[in-house]
């Protein structure tokens, strides 16, 4: 299992303590520190959605222009998340072939029986 993120962000490092406390083991990327490519934004895609992916919460987001936001697609959202990884939803979680976004402890719990 593999866990995309932000060390900094409060969701990761929840669900970073999440793993530890139930004995999952993980991979940690962080994407300030280990970026994020161009291949793999992709397959983040392919598994989940840009929609998904993007954050419309953040403030990474509320700093683009207007007319960016309301204008946004596939090509422009992927771009902007390529070149801003901190606008992508967290974590990304890669698991047995799958790709989920954020965290959940009820729905870890299921998975993690």
């Amino acid at each position: 299992m593999k866990l995309y993120g932000i060390k900094n962000c409060d969701t990761v490092k929840k669900a970073r303590k999440w793993l530890d406390e139930n004995g999952i083991n993980y991979e940690f990327h962080d994407f300030k520190k280990d970026g994020l490519s161009e291949d793999l934004l992709t397959r983040f895609e392919e598994g989940a959605g840009w929609e998904t992916l993007l954050n419309r919460r953040g403030t990474t987001w509320r700093k683009l222009p207007e007319e960016v936001r309301d204008t946004i697609g596939p090509q422009s959202a992927h771009q902007i998340m390529l070149e801003n990884p901190s606008i992508i939803k967290r974590p990304v979680v890669e698991r047995d072939g799958e790709i989920t976004v954020g965290f959940n402890a009820d729905e870890w719990a299921a998975w993690a029986e």
